[in-house]
């Protein structure tokens, strides 16, 4: 019998959590060699004294344990503006690579590994939990069939709160760039939210393991909380085949709701929203074809299934290219925004006490559902704060920021 595949975790807190408990509990069935955990500070890991019992090493730096081992495949649960170099040195050491989403900060980054890739002749997955998810998926197969005809709009919104624990619990939370000046671009469409925005794009790319490209974008940015980036989104991203992508996505108010998408094609409207209906397809024959919630499975079905399409050398549902469209759009819509636009101060309110305070604004979660329901952006709803973004042209964009290298986009606050 051939021996079980080797892995290094690279982050052992936040969501790497996740990964670390699948790893240590070792559901029956899945054959894997744990072989090490990497963490700059290992102390602050929950299950420290587990890992030590198991006599798992530990590393400080993922150059640490490559000097000292070898793993079939990494993954990276670090960072977002540590996802590019540590993805290129797991290539560069022989390991495929499961990295956490957003793929990388910026698109040229996301360009450089692909090119690392190529280079290695190994496999790379972005850990967009929902592309690999069997409601997905089923949901995929069946656009790319023409059951629903073509997609004309395809609408996402997500509220969810997040307080000053959130902010305060790293030094790149909310951040532009890093205290090294690397770009970071932490916010709501470029981290938690980043699935539903990604999920748009996935479901309509021309191949399972594709997404559609973008080649247009507008985008609204607002700010409530003293962060450098910004806690509230609208963007309008127009595809390669015409479809037209909202998205609608704020930290910054006080009561939890979503992430629910609203799909129109030629043929169906599909929903979904979560906790209260599986995804729902309703096709105008009056017939409705039913796929399960996207969150049914458990998270680490993206870590399973790398296992073996790394044994078997199968399609990964989300790969590098996949996941590009996101960053693409990440990165167009900070040039289509410039600079966050503050909310009035006057509508600005704070619930809770330090440190968990939360900064929210009234009646933002309202005017965010109704610019949702009409398929409209704030500044066409004609909101008092509202500023629209000037449109950036996606289709060659390869650096941020500006789209193309050498060329400036709008000014983002330093």
């Amino acid at each position: 019998m051939t021996e079980a595949p080797s892995i290094v975790l690279a982050g052992l807190g936040g969501y790497g959590m996740i990964y670390l408990a699948a790893l240590l509990d070792q559901p029956a069935g899945r054959r894997f060699r744990f072989v090490a955990g990497v963490d700059p500070q290992p102390q602050n890991c929950a299950r420290l004294p587990e890992l030590q019992a198991r006599r798992v090493p530990i590393y400080r730096s993922l150059q640490q344990f490559y000097r000292a081992g070898h793993a079939d495949l990494a993954v990276l649960s670090s960072p977002i503006h540590r996802h590019c170099l540590q993805t290129c040195l797991a290539l560069s050491q022989g390991s495929h690579v499961l990295c956490e989403k957003p793929a990388a900060a910026t698109v040229q980054d996301v360009d450089r590994m692909i090119r690392a890739r190529e280079r290695a002749g190994k496999r790379v997955a972005i850990g967009y939990q929902w592309s690999f998810s069997t409601p997905i998926q089923r949901l995929k197969q069946d656009i790319l069939a023409g059951h629903f005809g073509a997609p004309r709009r395809l609408r996402s919104l997500c509220l969810w709160p997040r307080d000053e624990v959130y902010y305060h619990r790293n030094h790149w939370a909310g951040r532009q760039r890093d205290a090294r000046g690397a770009w970071v671009l932490d916010s709501p469409a470029n981290n938690a939210m980043a699935h539903d925005l990604h999920n748009m794009l996935f479901v309509l790319g021309p191949r399972v393991d594709a997404s559609a490209q973008p080649v247009d974008i507008a985008a609204e940015l607002y700010r409530a909380n003293e962060i450098e980036n910004f806690d509230t989104a609208a963007l309008r991203v127009h595809t390669d085949s015409g479809a037209e992508i909202l998205f609608y996505g704020s930290h910054a108010i006080a009561e939890e709701s979503g992430p629910e998408f609203c799909f129109e094609f030629e043929r169906a409207t599909i929903t979904y929203t979560t906790g209260r209906a599986p995804i729902v397809a309703r096709l105008s024959d009056g017939s409705s074809r039913h796929y399960g919630g996207p969150n049914d499975e458990p998270q680490v079905t993206k870590l399973w299934t790398c296992l073996a399409r790394v044994a078997d050398g199968g399609t990964i549902p989300c790969g590098l290219e996949a996941a590009r469209a996101q960053t693409v759009c990440a990165n167009g819509a900070q040039d289509s925004a410039g600079a966050p636009t503050d909310f009035p101060r006057e509508q600005v309110r704070v619930k809770g006490e330090p440190p968990q305070r939360l900064v929210w604004v009234a009646g933002l979660a309202e005017a965010l559902r109704q610019c949702y329901a009409a398929g409209v952006l704030p500044s066409e709803a004609g909101l008092s704060w509202a500023r629209a973004g000037r449109p950036v042209d996606l289709h060659a964009y390869r650096y941020f920021p500006g789209g193309r290298h050498g060329q400036r986009g709008a000014a983002l606050s330093s």
